[in-house]
């Protein structure tokens, strides 16, 4: 049933529709309604005939697995002294839904969920280029302002954050022939230019250590030449925004830890609960989270909750490592660099509804399970450079 060519259909288009509609959905609504159509509803659907596929991935992936359920499991029992509703818990099967669509939907061809994200990176890019000209030149910002996206990207630090990992996801996969190169260089230079005009610090400062680092897990000469031209560009960009950069200070990120720390010393193992609200109080400022996901899973679920978290998402870099001759798992790596240094500075929530802070938490998790399949992964390289 889960090869179906409805089902193939509905849960490719879930798949561009998690990625491109964030943007471009008139709104957010509309954007959540489109991903129960087209991801949770037909993923539920064939859940049961996909066993063996989903079996596979747990036979492979077990500490990850098994992590995420014991997480979801203690967010639930969570509830009952955060004083929220057992049907918060929805939100829980939205997200095993949306990981479970990804293994289910490659079938053990990674290289239909890689075509996939290679096309909505190009989007993501046109995105960029209109909310560029939006911006600045239809509505006349001046160009010291802070970009902002459009829909559900439109905030400068999570807008940031989507796009740079697009632009981690398309720099592994370069594509073969000279005018799909070219086109993906145009593609890279919008993703990379709309992080830089955010003034995002965190996100931008994300981008460029995942590029420095890559020669570590992509050991080529082109890695090397595009972390040292990557390095020179950020000079060249620090000693012009220098001034936009360093107006801002620290953003209050050191106190904010400071405060969160106190905050989980004083529920240290049982947290606030699940959907918990709560606020960070540092020097008379109030903040509506913590600005770390770290920390601000600590607060909400406890130290479990956090040892939990850490084992599934650990889990995803040593598996990516394991892999790390193939694309997929280079990609895979590179996205999980450049999405835990982004959460040092700026994630409210792991828990929720699909949105921005998805692309670097569960998007990551979800693409790693596509590495259990092993001989498929290195199968895929030759299809994962061809491009489209």
């Amino acid at each position: 049933m889960y090869e179906s060519r409805w089902a193939q259909a509905l849960m490719t288009c879930g798949v561009v529709w998690f990625m491109l509609a964030i943007a471009f959905a008139p709104t957010n609504k509309i954007y959540q309604q489109g991903l129960v159509l087209f991801t949770w509803l037909p993923t539920l659907a064939v859940a049961w005939s996909a066993r063996s596929v989903l079996g596979q991935v747990w036979q492979a992936q077990r500490a990850l697995c098994l992590s995420l359920v014991g997480l979801a499991m203690w967010a639930i029992i969570s509830l009952s002294w955060s004083g929220e509703p057992l049907s918060q818990a929805k939100q829980l099967v939205y997200i095993a839904l949306f990981v479970a669509s990804f293994p289910i939907l490659a079938n053990g061809r990674p290289e239909r969920i890689v075509r996939l994200m290679k096309w909505c990176g190009l989007g993501l890019a046109v995105m960029a280029l209109v909310a560029i000209v939006h911006f600045y030149l239809v509505k006349g910002h001046a160009w010291s302002m802070r970009l902002e996206g459009l829909g559900e990207l439109a905030h400068p630090i999570l807008g940031a954050y989507a796009i740079g990992v697009a632009g981690i996801w398309m720099l592994h996969w370069v594509p073969q022939g000279r005018w799909a190169q070219v086109l993906w260089l145009v593609a890279l230079g919008l993703l990379g230019s709309f992080v830089v005009m955010t003034q995002s610090r965190g996100a931008a400062l994300a981008l460029l250590l995942t590029v420095l680092s890559m020669p570590i897990w992509r050991r080529d000469r082109r890695t090397v030449v595009i972390a040292a031209l990557a390095l020179v560009g950020a000079a060249v960009v620090f000693w012009w925004m220098q001034a936009l950069m360093l107006s801002r200070g620290s953003s209050y990120r050191p106190e904010l830890f400071m405060a969160s720390l106190h905050m989980i010393e004083a529920h240290p193992w049982l947290g606030l609960g699940f959907e918990a609200s709560f606020n960070v109080k540092t020097l008379g400022l109030t903040f509506d989270h913590s600005h770390n996901l770290f920390t601000s899973v600590a607060i909400s679920l406890g130290l479990p909750g956090l040892l939990l978290w850490c084992v599934a998402w650990f889990s995803v870099v040593i598996y990516g490592w394991r892999a790390r001759e193939t694309l997929l798992g280079q990609a895979v790596i590179g996205m999980w660099v450049f999405s835990t240094l982004a959460m040092q500075f700026d994630a409210a929530s792991l828990l929720d509804t699909p949105r921005a802070e998805w692309f670097i938490t569960w998007l990551p998790i979800a693409v790693a399970t596509l590495l259990s399949f092993k001989p498929a992964c290195r199968e895929a390289c030759d299809k994962i450079s061809r491009f489209p």
